[in-house]
């Protein structure tokens, strides 16, 4: 990047620690709606997601996006628009329902990230 320009951070998705203690204490077979099934699920669809165009250069468009300062927007934004198509666009596609989690996630991140902030 130019001079005087900063590059933004990498994503690097953070999850709150009680959730991380509750995925290591509970067994494979306790879930009834075969979360553990879909959590692997959106996990490759995330990490595929960093091999494909959305992280050309090693940036995704949306760290830009939030280091401007939209980026709880943008999200939010993008949350509403697939559970709007939903059911409408390529009929009940679950990838749309992945992007949907995704966006939740990254908007996990950016809440984190402003607890953080408020705290500092």
């Amino acid at each position: 990047m130019g001079e005087g320009v900063r590059s933004p951070p990498l994503y690097r998705p953070a999850l709150p620690l009680f959730i991380m203690k509750a995925v290591t204490k509970i067994p494979e077979n306790i879930y009834k709606f075969s979360e553990n099934k879909s959590l692997k699920e959106l996990r490759a669809y995330i990490d595929n997601t960093y091999e494909l165009h959305y992280s050309a250069n090693k940036f995704q468009a949306l760290e830009f996006i939030e280091e401007c300062g939209h980026g709880e927007g943008f999200c939010m934004g993008n949350l509403l628009k697939y559970a709007q198509r939903y059911g409408r666009k390529g009929g009940k596609n679950k990838d749309d329902l992945m992007k949907i989690l995704h966006y939740g996630i990254i908007m996990l991140h950016i809440h984190e990230e402003s607890e953080d902030d408020r705290s500092n």
